[in-house]
């Protein structure tokens, strides 16, 4: 799962809801440096990963992509589940997508200074472009595959990933619906007090 999948699972816990974003930033025990409910955050993103990175419905999507992107494939994945929230936010939430989203700017803004270095300095670009209400849309998710492909020195070629996108929309959509009910579950029992 990508950012907007991580955030939505954190539930209404802001400090939960920043950990869970930095955590790719935060290697090994670092995460000891931060408060209780920003480590808390941090560890449920890596038991997401986990849960995620090792899920059969995941697998399948990820297969459907292997040949022409190799271990790429699980990334456009996470990106491509994020649209598929995004897209289909009402069945999700109450909130609309675009004033959630805008809140969790607020939040990352009014917190700042917890954020580790990598996230300050991305952060401009993500509120700039609108990277998680922007996921609803294909031309989005192609930006944002564009994007990563570029700081991988155009490795991958990952931003094509929208034609198979395209191609099998209803397969990824229902492949990500079947996985995110079982993510659902996962998490409320992780995120128990």
């Amino acid at each position: 799962m990508n950012f907007l999948a991580h955030i939505y699972l954190s539930g209404d816990n802001d400090e939960l809801k920043i950990g869970n974003f930095i955590a790719d930033s935060i290697k090994g025990n670092q995460y000891l440096e931060y408060p209780p409910e920003i480590q808390k955050g941090i560890v449920l993103h890596r038991a997401i990963d986990t849960f995620t990175d090792t899920h059969p419905i995941v697998s399948k999507s990820v297969a459907r992509l292997f040949d022409r992107y190799g271990h790429y494939s699980r990334v456009i994945v996470d990106i491509l589940y994020d649209h598929f929230l995004a897209a289909n936010w009402k069945d999700y939430s109450d909130i609309p997508l675009k004033i959630y989203t805008e809140d969790f700017y607020k939040l990352l803004q009014d917190n700042f200074e917890v954020l580790p270095k990598p996230v300050q300095n991305f952060l401009p670009y993500m509120i700039a472009d609108n990277w998680l209400f922007n996921y609803r849309k294909i031309d989005g998710i192609e930006k944002i595959l564009f994007q990563m492909n570029r700081r991988i020195k155009y490795r991958a070629k990952m931003h094509l990933a929208v034609e198979e996108l395209r191609e099998f929309y209803d397969e990824f959509e229902n492949e990500f619906r079947m996985f995110f009910e079982e993510l659902r579950s996962y998490v409320k029992l992780e995120i128990k007090p």
